[in-house]
């Protein structure tokens, strides 16, 4: 089932924090790699993605965040900015690990698309981590295209050289 949320009392934040469990782990890492207790650190993580979500995503018309559930669980979740009318973009495209290489993306991805489609011609921006081969063969297989190289990150202007500026199109 797809399910989206455009605030974020909707949302069940621990279920998502189990969704984003490895990148909070990664997360905690970068930016507390000098607190010892691994389980303070993460929660730390954790408060900063409440605290991004509560702050910066949710406060702006057009912020949707979409989750995929399959059997009551959580498996794969985006976020879905719309930057201008028919421009959006996406980010923070995740798979629980448990449940990757099953189709799950795609399936998020896809069930996007056709929610956004009777709205009329749009364009769906993404950056994806040159190395991620299966995020890029999962986007392509929906649609999406290379089209910039370094990527763009539409909402902070900013360029990265180690990604790929992806990019779905429907006229």
């Amino acid at each position: 089932m797809l399910l989206q949320f455009t605030a974020l009392k909707q949302i069940d934040f621990r279920r998502l924090m189990d969704l984003y469990a490895e990148g909070n782990a990664v997360n905690a890492d970068c930016f507390y790699p000098n607190v010892e207790d691994r389980a303070q650190a993460i929660a730390m993580a954790e408060h900063d993605f409440l605290d991004f979500l509560e702050t910066s995503f949710f406060t702006g018309p057009g912020h949707i965040y979409w989750v995929l559930e399959e059997g009551g669980v959580w498996v794969s979740a985006a976020r879905l900015t719309l930057v201008r009318e028919g421009l959006y973009y996406l980010e923070a495209l995740e798979t629980h690990p448990a449940y990757r290489r099953r189709g799950y993306a795609a399936k998020l991805l896809r069930g996007i698309i056709e929610e956004l489609k009777p709205l009329g011609a749009l364009r769906i921006c993404d950056c994806v981590d040159k190395e991620n081969t299966a995020s890029i063969k999962t986007h392509e297989a929906c649609g999406f295209t290379v089209a910039t190289d370094p990527a763009q990150n539409y909402l902070s202007g900013e360029t990265c050289d180690w990604e790929y500026g992806m990019e779905y199109s429907f006229r």
